[in-house]
């Protein structure tokens, strides 16, 4: 199950979930039939790309800040 797809974050995918939204429209039968996979899948790859993408930007934060915290600590024992 995803998050809601109409918020701020997610629209670089907005062309796709909007694609999705006009094929779940076209009424439940339309969805039974798989007709709407490709649209799925389609807002799965954006949405787990956008997911990689914050991922690598976090782990590139922490890294600097776990740089700046170990800098501390040695200049901490330098001056014991």
């Amino acid at each position: 199950m995803h998050p809601h797809l109409h918020t701020e974050e997610n629209k670089n995918c907005a062309d796709v979930i909007a694609a999705l939204d006009e094929c779940h429209a076209r009424g439940f039968l339309w969805k039974v039939f798989g007709n709407c996979t490709d649209a799925k899948h389609k807002v799965n790859m954006c949405l787990r790309a956008q997911r990689l993408e914050r991922t690598r930007l976090n782990r590139e934060v922490a890294r600097e800040k776990r740089k700046h915290i170990e800098a501390i600590w040695r200049e901490n024992e330098a001056n014991k």
